[in-house]
């Protein structure tokens, strides 16, 4: 090549000095997202995970966030060249019968399939988590400690099996006879004989484990002889609960600050020009919150029955509001997505490191709330 010339394009781009976007399996990629946020911490009528997946192999290297899933949004995504979109509320939620052009939310899988774009969502497992939605918006109080109002549970026991059942026998061979049918019976686990003293008298003490399917069966079994039958105890086993998870946040401010003062928190921290208030009865603008309640999204299930000063969350039904506000607690209403979208900012920063940069992360811009002032 002649001194001065000017490289080819390709040559340029094998220099490096064009860099393409790094890459990971989509395989990959969800495994990470739910180390990020356990989907056993979901509702169990939520739909979460991953709902569609173009045909394998799927390399991404660009998740697209958003909290609805919208024909805007997709379209938003399809032009910004996404390959995962990760929508906090699920696009799909009652099953589909059919994917057809006619309704929109069958347009948004058509679309995706047709631009390989595969779509994620977390939803309350989000909600859950210590570092998610509801600690988000606990940040709109101002310096507060929290704690959930309906703390989660470990998905599984702390041992095989959901019921113990425990009986005791002083007839030996007896007692080998029904030990053998109970071996025979599936779905047994940790199933132990120890010696015992029973109303001063020697005897064998048997303990197992079982599944609810299991257990009709060992009642049923054990129901044969009225004698051991009467002496045997049930008992349920609980899963443990998960510290620092959960729904809802119950929080305690560290000063108490007049609710005129809590309102332009939320609203500086949401972003919003206005939010809905309701004031408790015989409470002022003046008076002070010291403890606040709040969920995002639809929050009535959650804080109903809770005591605080002030419920925060995006919507409530007219009749729980009455019941808040005869209940001398004030409410706070955002409309539902506001109580959430701010979020995504702070997902952004926070998948980006979870992920150690191995991806672009970007955040939808047509994404917004359904609702406006007119």
């Amino acid at each position: 090549m002649l001194r001065g010339a000017r490289r080819p394009l390709c040559c340029v781009r094998a220099w490096g000095r064009l860099p393409s976007r790094s890459l990971m399996d989509l395989g990959e990629l969800v495994t990470a997202l739910n180390d990020f946020a356990s989907l056993s911490l979901a509702e169990s009528w939520d739909n979460v995970g991953l709902l569609v997946e173009p045909s394998p192999p799927h390399a991404v290297s660009t998740l697209f966030l958003t909290n609805d899933l919208t024909e805007a949004v997709m379209e938003e995504a399809v032009q910004k060249k996404a390959d995962l979109v990760l929508s906090y509320h699920p696009p799909i939620f009652a099953p589909l019968k059919r994917v057809t052009w006619k309704t929109w939310k069958e347009r948004l899988v058509v679309r995706a399939l047709e631009h390989r774009i595969g779509i994620y969502s977390p939803h309350t497992a989000y909600d859950a988590v210590p570092h998610g939605v509801n600690n988000w918006l606990t940040k709109g109080l101002g310096a507060c400690t929290s704690v959930p109002l309906l703390p989660s549970m470990a998905p599984s026991y702390p041992a095989e099996g959901s019921h113990r059942v425990e009986f005791c026998t002083d007839n030996t061979e007896h007692l080998d006879m029904v030990l053998a049918k109970i071996k025979d019976i599936q779905e047994i686990f940790c199933l132990t004989t120890l010696p015992a003293r029973v109303d001063g008298e020697e005897q064998t003490r048997v303990s197992l484990n079982c599944s609810q399917k299991a257990l009709l069966e060992v009642v049923a079994l054990l129901s044969q002889n009225s004698l051991l039958y009467r002496k045997t105890e049930i008992l349920l086993l609980q899963k443990p609960l998960l510290p620092h998870n959960g729904m809802g946040r119950l929080c305690t401010l560290s000063e108490p600050v007049s609710l005129s003062d809590i309102i332009e928190r939320i609203k500086s921290h949401l972003k919003l020009p206005h939010i809905r208030l309701a004031v408790g009865a015989s409470k002022t603008l003046e008076s002070p919150v010291r403890k606040a309640a709040l969920c995002a999204g639809s929050g009535s299930s959650i804080l109903k029955g809770t005591e605080a000063d002030l419920y925060l969350t995006g919507e409530m039904s007219h009749h729980d509001v009455l019941d808040a506000v005869a209940n001398g607690i004030s409410v706070i209403l955002c409309e539902h997505s506001n109580t959430e979208r701010g979020f995504l900012s702070e997902l952004r920063d926070m998948l980006a490191v979870h992920l150690q940069n191995k991806i672009n992360i970007i955040v939808s811009e047509k994404d917004r709330d359904p609702l406006q002032v007119a």
